[in-house]
C-alpha cells in the first residue's frame, strides 16, 4: 500500500482531537513527516500528538523517566502543504523526462509545482 504522504514533507492536520487543542480557532497545525508507515497507513508527525511514555532504566545507573515523543495517526487525517504556493493541497502524478529516462514526479494539483 502506498501513500501520498514522504518522509520530509510538510503537512497540515485535518481532523482529529489534536487539530485545535494548542491553537487559535481557524489556524491549521503543521509540522514534518518524520516516519511513514504504509503497512499500517500512518505517519509520525514532528510536535503534533504528543504522548509521554514511562521508561525505566535499562542498565544500572542508566536514567528512566517520562519522555514526551510524537504517536502515530492516520494519513488520511493529514495534508500535504505546497512548498510554493504554501496551501494544502492533494498530490498528482506526472511523469517527466529525466536524460532519456521517464520518472514519475509527484505535483500539487492547485499549482503544478512538484512536491
Amino acid at each position: 500500500m502506498s501513500l501520498h504522504v514522504k518522509k520530509g514533507d510538510t503537512v497540515v492536520l485535518l481532523t482529529g482531537k489534536y487539530k485545535d487543542k494548542f491553537t487559535k480557532p481557524g489556524v491549521r497545525r503543521t509540522g514534518k513527516v518524520v516516519q511513514v508507515s504504509p503497512k499500517e497507513g500512518k505517519v509520525i508527525v514532528e510536535g503534533i500528538n504528543k504522548v509521554k511514555k514511562h521508561v525505566k532504566p535499562k542498565r544500572m545507573g542508566e536514567p528512566g523517566g517520562i519522555i514526551d515523543a510524537e504517536a502515530p495517526i492516520y494519513a488520511c487525517k493529514v495534508q500535504v502543504v505546497c512548498p510554493k504556493c504554501d496551501k494544502p493541497t492533494r498530490v498528482g502524478h506526472s511523469f517527466k523526462e529525466v536524460k532519456g529516462e521517464t520518472k514519475k514526479v509527484r505535483i500539487c494539483k492547485k499549482c503544478g509545482a512538484n512536491l
